[in-house]
Order: structure tokens, then C-alpha cells, then sequence
């Protein structure tokens, strides 16, 4: 290889990129870059928010980003194999269609930036599935890296890294160490104070739902009677409040959150594996994370799987039940016992001309003054402190809702009155039978918008093939619960926290 390929100075940034240092003749014939075994493989691309922006003004769909601040790119299928490739490469011609806009991630490779095995450092290291490299001499691979060390500690590259945690792979055997970076490090721990305790665990993000809903459908606890917990959406929209991270081994998906006292497990471990070892590990990975306290718990366990844990030296707690209805009764209202939600939805038909319509991107801001507003008048009212925390912490979530609109299976609604958004509500196919209640917000200077806007998304609901409403839990709120109560739920779907027996 001509060693010209390997000029560099102290002016290169991200705008001057980095020289190619594996020859374009090596390239051209090689069969391994930009093709991957599976469509979710962990070593897709990861573009930031401005590398998506270039590689949409050169032709590629937005679509293959699954979030547009940052995200790995969508692979598609190969045609002439059963692996996948990255939608910028074309096959035939083994060239990039973005060559000149190819993301830092693309132009760093062969080389790659990972977690240490043991998580505490970030590395840089060669890969050893690059044909070129298993051949090029060691001294020129170590002259590289060096030079991209230099890119890596300049600021603007500290900051791009900074912002994009994600540039960071897990831990790979099969990559070769060839320096710490402990600027780098340093910066991630100084921007992020939360990092993962184990290599292996990954921030939950959008690009992640296809895996995390796989491993949903194999936990077989997606029944008529499932718990709304057990979706992605339902823990995705905290994530702005409350990290989650996640990781799998053996084929189990085990999910994590960190709050401000410590990790614990916001489902149990989801898999095909034996369940009482997979609980036993994720218990394990708490404790040692944890230093031993007490926070380390797995909620949302079902009484199927507390039954299998009964041998068990654990302690368990139960949590406030999902609401369970059947989505005929609601849809209808009919008979006494729905007799006072009955007669204000009438009074809404009568007085204030509802106009129902699915949600769009454009109803976000309008969402948002609603959200407001009501968060105003539920605070001018009788709320407790329970209460209160939980609206401060809602507006976080309540606007990843909106970004998500349509996605992930959420199917939103507006209710307007005079043309002004007056309501909301999204919601999610749980199970094939079970429609879930995700979030729902209905100006209350409209009498009975509440009880009219829950009635339509139940008759929508059940005209999709719903038999049955997870209205979710009451968190523990009287008020709440006396309202869910009022609906006569068929069900009180329980559920429980389980944690170790304290010494």
C-alpha cells in the first residue's frame, strides 16, 4: 500500500475527512463491508443528525432512520443471498452511493471504537473481519491508528462523540486492541454521568423495537390478560426521564432502567431460556451494580411467572393491578351501571360539537398548549403529591408521543370543538385481543369530553377487533383508581415486584 494514503496533519477534521487507508482495489473486491447477516446487526452505521441530513440530500429515504437525531441506518434485504445491505451500497458495482458523505463511523473503519470488556475505558482497535487487515504489516495499521487518534482528542470530534454515545461499540473479541482513549472516556463520563456498568448493555432506542418486541412475542405473555408493560412503546417514552438499557445473552432480553437510586429491572428477563435462571442472573447483575442495596428489583412479574418463582428466596410485593373492560360494554355504555358516563357523553353530543380525526404531526403544538392547560387545572385542584410528581414528570413523555405519531403501532386522536384541539389520546394494540390506553388528555372546561373521548376510542377499538380495553394501573391514586373502578373492569390483571430477601 502507498504510504501517501497515510498523509495526514493536524488540520484534519470531520469536515476534512479521513484518508483511505485500506487501498480502493482491496475494496472493490471485497465481500464483507456494507453486507450484514441479520437486518438489526449491531454493526450497522451509525449516522448523527447531520450525517442523516447529507445522506438524505444524496437520495436516501429518511425512513432508514429510525430517529433523526442520531440512529444506525434500516438495512435491506440482498436479493442474491439471505443476508442484508446497507441501502447506500450498490452490489453490483461494490461502490457507496454517499462515498463523500459517508458517516464518521464508515470512515474510520477498519478501525473501531468500543467499550472496554470490563466497561470501563473506550478503545480503539482494529477489526479483524476485514479481509486487508488479517494481511496489512502491523507497523502501518499502528501509524493509522495513531493518526486517528489525533482526530479523535480534537474537540469537535469530543463533541460529535459526546453527543452520539452510540458511536461507541460494545466489547468484540474478534477486534484487537490497539490504544485506550482516555479523552474520549473522559468526555462521555463528564456528558453522560450514567454510564453502563457492563459493556454489554446498550441504550434503549427506536432502532431497538423490533428486537424488543421479538423478544416480547417469545416471553408468551402477550394473552388477552397481558400486562400494557409488556410493549415497547410503554417504556420508550420515559426514556427521557428515566434511562433505560438493555442487553441480551443466550438469547434472553434483559431490560433495565437507572433511577436516581440505583438499577433496577422494569420487566422480567424475556426469553425461551429456563425463566428461574434467567432471574437469578438479571438479580445478580443488580446486586453487583447496585453494591447490594435494596433498590434492586424486577417489577411488572406476572402471576404466571411468580408461580414458577415460588421456590425461590425472594421477596415480593404487589403493585397496582391493569384495569381490564371488554370493549363491547365500553363501546355501548348501555344499562345502569354505566348510567352517569352515559349521560356525559350525551351532554357532549348535545352541547359542544366534537369532532373526532386521527392525530397528525401538525397537532403537536396544539397538543402541547393543551397539555397545559390541563396539567393547569388538574394542579387548581384536589391533587396529592403523588399526584403532582407524576405530572412533572409527564410533559417528557406526553412529547415523545408526539414525535412518534403514528409509529410503533400507536394509533393517537384528537378531539376538537370549534376547530381548536380540546383532546388526545394514543393508545396500542397490546395483544391480538387487547387494545392498551396509553395516554389520554381532555380539557375539563368540557363536561364530559373525558368519558366521551375513552368511549370513541373504545368503539374505534373495538371495530378494529378488540375484544378487550387495558385502561393500564391507577399509580397508586385514589382518585384514579375510583374513576377506573367506575367502568367495571372484568378484571384486575395483578402484578408484582420481586426482589431479593435482605440478609
Amino acid at each position: 500500500m502507498a504510504l501517501d494514503l497515510l498523509e495526514f496533519n493536524s488540520h484534519v477534521s470531520l469536515s476534512n475527512p479521513l484518508p483511505q487507508f485500506v487501498p480502493g482495489s482491496v475494496c472493490l473486491r471485497c465481500d464483507v463491508c456494507c453486507r450484514f447477516p441479520e437486518s438489526d446487526s449491531f454493526l450497522r452505521p451509525y449516522f448523527t443528525r447531520g450525517e442523516i441530513g447529507a445522506a438524505v440530500a444524496r437520495g436516501l429515504s429518511p425512513a432508514l432512520f429510525i430517529d433523526p437525531a442520531g440512529s444506525q441506518i434500516a438495512l435491506v434485504k440482498d436479493v442474491e443471498s439471505d443476508g442484508y445491505l446497507c441501502p447506500a451500497f450498490d452490489p453490483a458495482t461494490s461502490h457507496c452511493g454517499i462515498y463523500e458523505q459517508r458517516p464518521l463511523d464508515c470512515h474510520l473503519y477498519p478501525l473501531a471504537l468500543m467499550w472496554s470488556a470490563d466497561g470501563s475505558q473506550i478503545e480503539l482497535g482494529w477489526d479483524t473481519k476485514c479481509p486487508f487487515m488479517r494481511e496489512a504489516v502491523p507497523g502501518e495499521i499502528r501509524r493509522h491508528a495513531e493518526q486517528v487518534q489525533a482526530l479523535l482528542q480534537q474537540e469537535a470530534t469530543l463533541r460529535v462523540l459526546a453527543d452520539n454515545p452510540r458511536l461507541i461499540g460494545r466489547f468484540q473479541e474478534d477486534v484487537i486492541v490497539l490504544a485506550s482513549l482516555p479523552e474520549v472516556t473522559g468526555r462521555l463520563r463528564l456528558h453522560q454521568v450514567d454510564l453502563p456498568p457492563d459493556s454489554r448493555l446498550r441504550p434503549l432506542r427506536l432502532e431497538d423495537a423490533p428486537r424488543m418486541k421479538a423478544a416480547l412475542e417469545r416471553s408468551e405473555c402477550l394473552d388477552h390478560e397481558a400486562l400494557a408493560a409488556y410493549a415497547f412503546v410503554y417504556h420508550y417514552i420515559w426514556t427521557t426521564t428515566l434511562p433505560y438499557w438493555w442487553m441480551e445473552r443466550d438469547g434472553v432480553f434483559f431490560l433495565f432502567a437507572h433511577s436516581p437510586d440505583g438499577w433496577f429491572m422494569p420487566l422480567p428477563p424475556l426469553g425461551a431460556r429456563l425463566f428461574e435462571e434467567s432471574v437469578e442472573e438479571g438479580l445478580a447483575d443488580l446486586h453487583r451494580w447496585n453494591h447490594g442495596s435494596p433498590v434492586s428489583r424486577i417489577e411488572n412479574v406476572t402471576d404466571r411467572q411468580k408461580a414458577r418463582l415460588t421456590g425461590s428466596r425472594l421477596h415480593w410485593s404487589g403493585k397496582s393491578p391493569d384495569y381490564l373492560y371488554r370493549a363491547g360494554s365500553l363501546a355501548q355504555l348501555a344499562g345502569d351501571a354505566y348510567k352517569a358516563q352515559r349521560a356525559l357523553c350525551n351532554r357532549v353530543e348535545r352541547t359542544a360539537s366534537v369532532a373526532l380525526r386521527p392525530y397528525r404531526a401538525a397537532d403537536r403544538p396544539a397538543c402541547r398548549d393543551l397539555f397545559h392547560r390541563w396539567v393547569s387545572q388538574k394542579q387548581s385542584g384536589q391533587l396529592d403529591a403523588m399526584g403532582q410528581f407524576l405530572l412533572e414528570d409527564a410533559e417528557a413523555a406526553h412529547e415523545l408521543v408526539w414525535e412518534l405519531g403514528d409509529r410503533q403501532g400507536l394509533a393517537g386522536t384528537v378531539a376538537c370543538v370549534q376547530d381548536r384541539v380540546m383532546g388526545y389520546t394514543f393508545g396500542y394494540q397490546l395483544a391480538s385481543e387487547t387494545f392498551a390506553v396509553l395516554v389520554e388528555v381532555a380539557d375539563r372546561s368540557v363536561p364530559g369530553l373525558a368519558q366521551y373521548l375513552f368511549r370513541e376510542t373504545c368503539r374505534v377499538a373495538r371495530h378494529g377487533g378488540a375484544e378487550y380495553i387495558n385502561a393500564m394501573d391507577d399509580a397508586g391514586l385514589p382518585g384514579l383508581r375510583a374513576a377506573k373502578l367506575a367502568y367495571h373492569p372484568v378484571a384486575a390483571i395483578e402484578s408484582w415486584i420481586v426482589s431479593p430477601l435482605q440478609p
